[in-house]
């Protein structure tokens, strides 16, 4: 696979493409990665034994996945994502990137992401889905109401792209879903400082989670669908 095709800021401009700028701007591509690059990505995806996000690490993954968070996390791709989104030099923002391969029901509560960030994307990999809105991400105009949709939901499958500036009302959320449900997240931070505190609190929480999974698998199983918490 040509790295340099594999992620192409020029799909985001796909006609497909939805733009908004209010209630908060944010932004939903479709068809972000080449088909042929599907089976290597799938292949060099990292294997976690825990659900959730866990910060970025090049020995989890093979070579591929490498390649698509480099490319994610360019000045030139932030540049392309601030300038759709309003958002002045992106670029010089420090990024984290996490990923996650598998969900319990707990997470995807309706949140807003901490005011350490400026923006996050999210770019999906699942290469199949069940018939289900379980999952599925929704951008929203409320914290307390996870039907009240701004754009259509977004389906986690391989290539769907979704990025927002984070705001005090960039609401959004998924209904409760357990399996997997790969994703590589990126974060532009407000510093570095930001950027070590989130990875150290995301390294003990790979830690915690493979050694209390099953207790974590039970928090919040049950949880409202309208469930929120505000960062």
């Amino acid at each position: 696979m040509n790295a340099a095709v594999l992620l192409d800021p020029a799909r985001l401009d796909r006609p497909d493409t939805d733009i908004r700028l209010e209630p908060f701007p944010f932004m939903i591509a479709h068809g972000q990665l080449p088909d042929e690059a599907r089976n290597e990505i799938e292949r060099d995806f990292p294997r976690y034994a825990s659900a959730g996000f866990f910060p970025y690490d090049p020995s989890d993954c093979g070579p591929t996945v490498n390649t698509l968070v480099q490319n994610l996390t360019t000045p030139e791709f932030a540049s392309a994502v601030g300038r759709r989104l309003g958002i002045d030099n992106l670029g010089q923002y420090p990024t984290l990137v996490t990923l996650c391969r598998s969900l319990n029901k707990r997470h995807g509560t309706i949140h807003t992401d901490s005011k350490s960030k400026v923006a996050t994307a999210l770019l999906y990999l699942n290469t199949q889905w069940p018939d289900t809105s379980e999952g599925c991400l929704r951008f929203l105009a409320k914290i307390d109401d996870i039907d009240d949709v701004l754009a259509p939901e977004l389906t986690p499958l391989y290539g769907e792209f979704a990025v927002f500036k984070r705001c005090d009302n960039s609401f959004h959320g998924h209904l409760p879903f357990e399996g997997e449900r790969r994703v590589i997240q990126v974060a532009w931070l407000t510093s570095e400082e930001e950027k070590l505190r989130k990875t150290k609190r995301g390294k003990f929480a790979r830690v915690f989670k493979k050694m209390f999974g099953s207790l974590d698998r039970k928090l919040g199983a049950d949880r409202d669908r309208n469930a929120a918490h505000r960062d």
